[in-house]
């Protein structure tokens, strides 16, 4: 066992020195973050076991990188045909197996960026089992993606090598339209690429963040904040987002405003973790009493409504500016609109498979709205990101091996998951 006190120092690695160990330098520089370049040396060595040679020795002092390196290396893959080891679904079956491709060389505005953690949105599970009737195979899911800088192309001054990096749903986009130069919005541009099951503006296919890097156009690419956990923060690219962006864009983000979320799960969490933040006041809504203590005492939601129990559905009618419904299964509209105040919205972020009723009478008479919204812009992107970093804010995780995805995967069928899935990539994908 190493003594307290002692400290490691490594000098910062060459260029050259990265590129031959991409995973070893994230690895490098997520330890070395928080402590100024003086690692105390048991940390190092119980790091070292956990990510490299459980039979590497450090002493204290200063560590060339390359030994520091060779202590954090584990033996990976040999397949040599691709310079990128995925896991990819090969048809509709959905299983996913190792799969080795070639990223694109870096290019004059890129950023190549090692995968961390990239966690595990329910629309990865309806993707590789083409339930959209869209998918392309083999296909590599993930946009929910973290992981550390490790080369930037000539042009690109916004990032460098060591930064803290995020890609959520798009990797590209025309960058001409109104949707992109003015808007901000470049999720509604007419061209925009996603971050897999697509194809590049050169007609190669994208693929995403089960895998161990990505290289991506430096304008798509976000800064993590520094006080932010690299596994926690990854599914704030897309469940963060997907509930920040419509509480922004309808209005709904005035403190003392009073909102309902409908669905506690990876999308729902997140909506309460952020209105409460915002200085809302939010009633959560679910089909049962089982989630009321998670919702009131972890969560911290203001209030809990059994959707089944009609006294409890009576006490809160009219009494909610907005509503933020994550449910993506049928369910009955009407019952959650009546708690909207006159000229209240509702708005949909789940997609159910079956088309649902709706109330019309009720929406005109009380001049209700129903909107929708998918994922926000970059720029709001990255101030969803700074929101979440100066409140703190994180999602609730179960952080699991690659190996153990497809049961993962079959857990989520099942929505058994509190409340996303988290994969280490750089602890169990080894190229």
């Amino acid at each position: 066992m190493a003594p307290t006190g002692q400290t490691i120092t490594v000098p910062t690695p060459s260029d050259k020195e990265i590129a031959a160990n991409p995973r070893e330098y994230a690895l490098f520089r997520q330890l070395d973050h928080s402590h100024n370049g003086q690692i105390p040396l048991k940390e190092a060595t119980e790091y070292v076991k956990k990510y490299g040679s459980a039979s590497a020795e450090l002493t204290a002092g200063e560590v060339p990188f390359e030994q520091f390196a060779k202590a954090l290396h584990k033996k990976g893959s040999q397949d040599s045909k691709g310079n990128t080891l995925g896991y990819a679904a090969q048809d509709s079956g959905g299983h996913l197996s190792p799969f080795v491709f070639d990223r694109r060389s870096l290019k004059n505005d890129d950023v190549c960026i090692q995968i961390t953690h990239c966690g595990i949105c329910h629309s990865d599970l309806h993707q590789i089992k083409n339930e959209w009737g869209a998918s392309n195979y083999p296909m590599v899911p993930g946009h929910e993606i973290v992981g550390i800088v490790t080369a930037v192309g000539s042009r690109v001054n916004k990032f460098k090598v060591g930064d803290r990096a995020g890609v959520g749903c798009m990797v590209d986009s025309c960058n001409d339209c109104h949707q992109c130069k003015t808007e901000g919005e470049e999720q509604f541009c007419s061209k925009s690429v996603q971050t897999y099951n697509m194809k590049n503006f050169d007609g190669t296919p994208t693929h995403g963040g089960y895998s161990t890097h990505i290289v991506v156009v430096d304008r798509f690419v976000l800064h993590l904040p520094e006080n932010l956990p690299m596994d926690a923060s990854a599914p704030l690219l897309c469940a963060g987002i997907t509930t920040y962006s419509p509480l922004m864009h309808y209005g709904l983000n005035k403190a003392g405003m009073k909102i309902g979320v409908v669905g506690l799960g990876g999308l729902g969490h997140m909506a309460v973790k952020i209105g409460k933040a915002m200085g809302l006041e939010v009633t959560v809504f679910s089909t049962s009493e089982k989630k009321r203590d998670e919702a009131l005492s972890v969560l911290k939601a203001d209030h809990f409504v059994v959707s089944k129990d009609e006294k409890q559905m009576q006490a809160i009618s009219g009494s909610l500016d907005g509503i933020i419904d994550t449910v993506s299964a049928k369910h009955p509209l009407a019952l959650y609109l009546a708690a909207l105040k006159v000229g209240g919205v509702s708005i949909m972020l789940g997609v159910p498979d079956e088309s649902m009723e709706l109330p019309t009478f009720n929406i005109i008479m009380r001049r209700l709205r129903i909107g929708g919204s998918p994922i926000g812009g970059i720029k709001e992107t990255q101030d969803m990101l700074d929101f979440c970093s100066k409140h703190n804010i994180t999602c609730e995780i179960e952080t699991i091996d690659i190996q153990y995805v497809n049961t993962a995967m079959e857990r989520l069928m099942k929505n058994d998951v509190h409340y996303r899935f988290v994969i280490d990539v750089q602890g169990s994908l080894i190229q």
